[in-house]
């Protein structure tokens, strides 16, 4: 027996006070830090061509 067989199939929680927030408005909530980790991709990129 496993240790989450008595959970595996529940369905998935959702509060009842909000509704599920729509995919533009997560986009734009996260996009700022996507940028942010372009910035520091390139940053490092940078370090090997000095």
């Amino acid at each position: 027996m496993n240790h989450y067989d008595d959970i595996i199939n529940l369905p998935h929680w959702e509060p009842k006070q909000r509704k599920r927030m729509s995919m533009e408005a997560r986009a734009a909530q996260f996009a700022p830090f996507a940028a942010l980790k372009e910035s520091e991709e390139e940053d490092k990129k940078d370090e090997y061509t000095i």
